[in-house]
């Protein structure tokens, strides 16, 4: 499942960052063993079953350590690959394959474990009416490659910040109780200060269904409830608003809450909890 990547200049400065951190151009190792004219060529081998997403972030880095590097693509992004796959391959001076190799790595083998996750999630809901979104628990830094790599894997993109979207969590509604204000008044000072953008309302209980209703958000958060109370929450809500179901989701509940019928699902562990994909880079010449 292909997606639209993140804008070049987000890549770039994500990679050039991550160089920098690993002082790539300062390479102890490589530049005093390694002949400035010595040439090879480097296959990323996967080790495991996944989803790709990543592949022009990684090869990225070996693009800003010397721009004469070549490179090859085998699998594209949101594509299935099996273990024993070549992904790409990069060929150019050793010193840059080496320089470059682990922000390369790093970036390749994160970002394709969200979208392998992701499309894990995706499959286990396959035939219902519910999305898998992603949240806003990523890497400092990193949420658009982060968000991209869900893509990739079939998912949704949600929130992307806290100005895209508003959303009136339990913390808010203290906060609104304290001033004697109404869950209602709320929502109203959300789109009267920035109108157009979207409103959900966090409840973890049905008796707070009917109030967050009738403040007439766009989305109901429903947090932490049984799937018997996310299917009464349907039934009751009659599509007034889309329902999304958050909290403690995984792969062995996340059918049984599609199921309910809600619109969505939300997925912390997506960009959270992803486990790198094993995936090496062997050098050859």
């Amino acid at each position: 499942m292909q997606s639209e990547p993140p804008p070049a200049e987000v890549i770039r400065a994500a990679v050039a960052a991550a160089l920098a951190e690993d002082r790539a151009f300062e390479d102890a190792t490589t530049l005093a063993t390694v002949a400035p004219g010595l040439r090879g060529t480097a296959r990323f081998l996967a080790k495991q079953d996944g989803v790709l997403a990543g592949m022009e972030v990684a090869l990225e880095a070996f693009r800003q350590v010397d721009s004469a590097a070549a490179l090859a693509i085998h699998v594209r992004e949101g594509q299935a690959f099996r273990k024993g796959d070549i992904l790409a391959e990069v060929s150019g001076p050793v010193r840059a394959i080496l320089q470059g190799e682990r922000v390369a790595l790093n970036f390749l083998q994160r970002l394709s474990a969200s979208a392998t996750l992701t499309r894990a999630f995706v499959d286990a809901i396959a035939g219902t009416r519910a999305v898998i979104l992603d949240t806003r628990k990523t890497t400092p830094g990193l949420r658009d490659l982060e968000k991209y790599a869900v893509r990739c894997g079939g998912g949704t993109n949600h929130r992307r910040d806290l100005a895209v979207m508003a959303m009136i969590k339990d913390n808010h509604r203290e906060a609104l109780a304290r001033e004697g204000l109404t869950l209602a008044e709320g929502v109203a000072a959300i789109r009267e200060r920035t109108p157009g953008i979207p409103v959900e309302v966090e409840i973890d209980s049905l008796d707070q269904l009917e109030s967050a209703l009738a403040a007439n958000p766009e989305w109901v958060l429903l947090d932490n409830m049984p799937a018997a109370g996310m299917a009464e929450a349907v039934r009751r809500t009659g599509g007034r608003a889309k329902l999304e179901a958050s909290g403690g989701v995984n792969l062995e509940t996340v059918r049984a809450i599609a199921e309910t019928g809600v619109d969505a699902i939300s997925v912390g562990a997506l960009t959270h909890s992803a486990r790198a994909l094993d995936i090496s880079l062997d050098l050859e010449f």
